[in-house]
């Protein structure tokens, strides 16, 4: 299940691109198909492991474009280890809202990617995480959870003043929001209730299959209530000049 829409945020075949926060990999792969050099990042050593035998698996079985080159690493989002302007593209998917100092971690995306580079961040929305966190206090106050809720016009600001400046934006996985909803509402650990079991059997179902009902109905809910903010952004040529 893909946050970000590669027809908004194209990635060519040898061009090097970060996946910051890649957890289990989910972009990283895609990414890796395409063709880009990939560096999936991760604080969580278990998660790496899997993202690295995954890469593995898929170069085994001609998943991978042969010359593509992929790693998946450990490091802190808040001094990436790669020199200045490393990265054609950088995706931080869904980690934002989990790190207490944002805009120091934006201020090392911004620098570890080229002038003219691209951008793809995405984070909760507001209003379907501000249902969460009304509904259930264990939703976000788990160690490592999320620290805030982004209004878009704020993480606007926050990535334009790290030096980033917008191209699009749109809402994805507006059926998503009701199952985490139904999941706070009976409470986050409580994995047996039948209601949000029969939900995520739903959510399997849409993304094994992608049957036209369910892509119909993701497209009207999205604007309304789309589960998270997708937001894509460039480095001014003119910060190279600026460095």
């Amino acid at each position: 299940m893909l946050t970000v829409d590669f027809d908004r945020f194209p990635v060519e075949p040898g061009q090097r691109v970060l996946d910051l926060g890649c957890g289990a990999g989910r972009h990283a792969f895609a990414l890796a198909r395409r063709g880009a050099d990939v560096v999936a990042l991760d604080r969580d050593a278990k998660e790496i492991q899997g993202v690295a035998e995954l890469f593995a698996a898929m170069r085994h079985e001609g998943e991978i474009p042969d010359g593509t080159k992929t790693v998946a690493m450990r490091g802190d989002a808040y001094a990436l280890p790669f020199p200045d302007a490393s990265f054609d593209r950088v995706v931080a998917a869904e980690i934002l809202e989990h790190i207490p100092d944002d805009t120091r971690a934006m201020a090392e995306l911004v620098r570890v990617l080229r002038p003219g580079g691209l951008a793809a961040i995405t984070v909760p929305r507001w209003l379907p995480e501000q249902v969460c966190w009304a509904l259930s206090d264990d939703y976000h106050t788990v160690e490592g959870g999320h620290v805030r809720i982004y209004r878009g016009h704020e993480l606007a600001a926050k990535l334009g003043s790290a030096g980033l400046e917008p191209l699009d934006r749109h809402h994805a996985h507006g059926l998503h929001s009701p199952y985490w909803w139904l999941k706070c509402a009976v409470g986050v650990r409580n994995d047996d209730h039948v209601l949000p079991r029969l939900y995520h059997r739903l959510l399997v179902w849409d993304i094994t299959h992608r049957p036209l009902v369910t892509r119909v109905a993701e497209r009207v809910l999205n604007p309304l209530i789309g589960k998270s903010l997708v937001v894509y952004l460039r480095k001014p040529e003119a910060m190279r000049v600026a460095a």
